[in-house]
């Protein structure tokens, strides 16, 4: 375990990289105060690591139930990375599995681009060839028949050479069209940038919101058709859904679950997808720490039932999800010093460490799945990432 001293700062001369979740009217404005680095061979439980470090900078999570206030005020928000439990090594171990980045109001100053070489992405290297994940999605559906699950989500990984200045590449992954939680955390020896559209939970005056995002299409008139038309997309969305509203009624007031709205359809970068609204109110006395033990890691990144979607999973990827599919964003206040929390899902995240920039894509997996159409969906997924990359 390590805590650092500034090391994310806007700093002159760099890219204005702000973090993921990040309120637009606090960019350029904040500067960073302190950073809690954690790693699972560390030991101990992250989310209390996490409520630990808060409280320590005047944000009270131990009971989010209601409207508590930000005890110090000079505290403009921590921004948060929390990578999901797994037992498989993660193919970038220098990122870590928790990272808290507490930040303060400043003076407002405005960064220089970098005018440096260009960086440069060599070879694609996946971890499974695609015949490997056809194959993997045809034993998630034999533990379908035999009424082992219903849905698994199955993530794959691909990484290349990366060399010269992270900075500009991250900083277009994080504005890719779409991207919620756009922005980039970094460390002494490791760069993270998220696109993700997806939210885990949003957290305002004792309500809570998630909203998981399952069914994708390219973004065209075909596409859009395409994905409304699709039986087996609705299914697999509405099971998912369904285990939102399971998962939120372990700590939500009773008879307060409900589904706001049902398979909207959004576009990010060049794809449709597929989201729905669920929301709650927080059963009183309920923290951050209890909220995450019950939502997270997120049903649309895991499957249902979701801990033997999991043990599927494990079992059947190829190498660790690392910091995707998990949690990313920021723990804040509103106008009026009121905490406010909102933390998205790690899909379409890129890792750059030890020379290397790693990429991760899954898709949800039902009886009806087609494994070629499964294996060209996650290609989808990760092309726009990599286009940004390449700049």
């Amino acid at each position: 375990m390590s805590t650092l001293g500034p090391v994310v700062g806007y700093r002159p001369g760099t890219v204005d990289l702000h973090s993921p979740g990040l309120p637009a009217a606090c960019r350029g404005r904040i500067w960073e105060r302190s950073r809690l680095e954690w790693h699972a061979r560390d030991g101990g439980d992250p989310l209390q690591l996490l409520s630990d470090f808060a409280a320590s900078h005047g944000v009270p999570l131990d009971d989010i139930s209601g409207s508590p206030s930000v005890i110090d005020s000079s505290t403009c928000g921590i921004a948060v990375l929390l990578s999901p439990p797994s037992v498989i090594p993660s193919p970038a171990p220098a990122v870590p599995d928790f990272v808290a980045v507490a930040f303060e109001h400043g003076r407002e100053h405005r960064p220089a681009r970098v005018s440096g070489p260009p960086s440069t992405v060599g070879n694609w290297t996946p971890s499974w060839r695609p015949s490997e994940h056809a194959a993997a999605v045809e034993e998630v559906r034999s533990a379908i028949s035999r009424g082992d699950v219903y849905v698994v989500n199955l993530v794959g990984h691909t990484s290349a050479p990366f060399a010269g200045d992270p900075a500009p590449a991250l900083a277009r992954v994080a504005a890719l069209p779409g991207a919620r939680y756009g922005g980039v955390l970094r460390g002494e020896t490791w760069w993270l940038a998220t696109a993700s559209p997806e939210t885990l939970v949003e957290v305002s005056g004792g309500r809570v919101v998630t909203r998981p995002i399952k069914g994708t299409r390219p973004a065209t008139a075909a596409g859009r058709a395409d994905l409304l038309g699709s039986a087996k997309e609705r299914a697999e969305h509405v099971m998912i859904v369904d285990l939102e509203r399971n998962d939120l009624a372990r700590v939500a007031a009773v008879g307060s679950v409900q589904v706001e709205e049902l398979f909207a359809i959004r576009r990010w970068s060049g794809l449709w997808q597929a989201e729905s609204t669920v929301s709650a109110r927080l059963a009183p006395g309920v923290g951050l720490a209890g909220l995450l033990g019950a939502v997270w890691p997120g049903g649309s990144v895991t499957g249902a039932p979701k801990l033997a979607a999991i043990d599927v999973a494990t079992r059947l990827e190829p190498v660790g999800r690392g910091p995707s599919m998990g949690a990313c964003g920021w723990i804040g206040h509103d106008r009026d010093g009121r905490l406010a929390i909102d933390l998205g899902l790690t899909i379409r995240t890129a890792a750059i460490a030890e020379g290397r920039v790693h990429l991760w894509a899954g898709g949800g997996i039902v009886w009806d799945s087609d494994p070629e159409a499964e294996v060209a969906e996650a290609a989808a997924k990760t092309a726009p990432i990599k286009a940004a990359l390449r700049g």
